[in-house]
């Protein structure tokens, strides 16, 4: 099956695209952050000026134009709807389940330090795999969840030290 995304464009257009046609891409990485894309036979010079992945936002510049870009996937699109936002989790010292699921992976522990955007655990949901990533710097403060976990819609799974 393949994996579809939403990319919206300068706050303004709308793409869908899938994980197929982007493997399908020809393009060619030609410095750290820049890229040769060859679409239609047309040539497109293409760089990451800047990348937010918790945010899944990105800075581009396509033949010297400069275009946001941010790209949703369906789990992205699904916390949305059901009326969550990055703004709100900002506020939270806890991650809880936006779905019910099962545990697949924990990549952290009580005391372990942690950045904005490190995975801290992978819930399998509707067929897909959701990486679900720290929404701040801070200290892990307890973990809830183990692999193999069934986990329902708004249960605790990571809880993380007050800030003073």
């Amino acid at each position: 099956m393949s994996k579809n995304y939403i990319t919206t464009v300068n706050q303004e257009f709308e793409f869908d695209i899938s994980q197929e046609a982007v493997s399908k891409l020809n393009a060619i990485k030609t410095t750290t952050k820049g890229y040769h894309i060859l679409d239609d036979n047309t040539s497109f010079e293409a760089a990451i000026v800047t990348s937010d992945f918790s945010k899944k936002t990105y800075q581009v510049l396509v033949n010297n134009r400069p275009y946001e870009v941010v790209i949703s996937d369906a789990v992205d699109i699904l916390i949305k709807d059901m009326g969550f936002s990055i703004g709100a989790s900002k506020q939270s010292n806890a991650l809880v389940a936006p779905m019910p699921g099962l545990i697949l992976e924990v990549h952290v522990s009580a005391g372990q330090e942690v950045k904005e955007g490190d995975t801290l655990v992978i819930l399998s949901a509707m067929k897909m795999e959701n990486s679900f990533v720290s929404h701040m710097d801070g200290t892990i403060k307890a973990v809830h969840v183990t692999k193999d976990d069934a986990v329902d819609k708004g249960q605790l799974l990571v809880e993380f030290e007050e800030e003073n």
